[in-house]
């Protein structure tokens, strides 16, 4: 409702700034310039920062609960609360919006982890089109089978720096190195943004509490 609320008022604003250049004669170029760009910075500061560059938990969890509509954004909300009655439902949705095999095979993985059915995940991982999140999953999936070594092999090969930190992480918290986790886990928060830095911070709230702390 709040960022409905924020459409209206932008849109109206718009609407009346374009009517008084228009009566003023301003050339059309400049009229179509002005939305643009305006349109352009409402949807950094209402999407774009939120999701992808803001670190701040409270605002993208206000902006993530805004997004039901959105199955494949909200989604993150629900499993970075544990909200049981709401995951299978979302995921349901989730699939029914996205068809292709390629499309849901992330989004099964992460549901899969959620669960810890780590042979759903197996099943998902050869789908995964992008490489460093198969590989992600993979590592997983090492992980859990108890090997280690293979595992911190694997974070290697991936090129996002909050993806290898969070599996780094993961891995040292298995191997009982608390000190190791946290460093890392720091990292992963330090190096994420948006509606990743929630999930993570949501995450080390649970497990980790020692890499949240101010």
């Amino acid at each position: 409702m709040k960022q409905l609320g924020w459409k209206i008022v932008f849109y109206s604003g718009l609407f009346v700034v374009v009517l008084i250049m228009a009566l003023n004669d301003n050339s059309p170029v400049l009229i179509v310039g002005t939305a643009v760009v305006a349109t352009l910075i409402f949807f950094i500061s209402q999407f774009y920062y939120p999701a992808v560059l803001d670190k701040r938990v409270d605002r993208v969890e206000s902006f993530l609960r805004t997004q039901k509509n959105s199955p494949g954004l909200y989604i993150n909300y629900v499993f970075a609360n544990r909200l049981d009655d709401e995951a299978k439902t979302v995921m349901e949705q989730v699939m029914r919006k996205y068809k292709q095999a390629a499309a849901q095979a992330t989004y099964k993985a992460a549901y899969g982890v959620y669960r810890k059915d780590m042979t759903a995940v197996e099943e998902a991982v050869p789908d995964i089109r992008y490489p460093d999140y198969r590989a992600y999953y993979e590592t997983i999936l090492l992980s859990e089978d108890g090997k280690s070594a293979q595992a911190r092999q694997r974070v290697e090969s991936i090129k996002k720096p909050w993806m290898r930190s969070a599996l780094l992480a993961e891995i040292e918290l298995k191997a009982g190195s608390t000190e190791a986790a946290v460093k890392h886990a720091r990292e992963a928060l330090n190096s994420s943004g948006g509606v990743q830095h929630y999930v993570l911070h949501k995450e080390y709230e649970r497990i980790l509490p020692q890499a949240v702390e101010v």
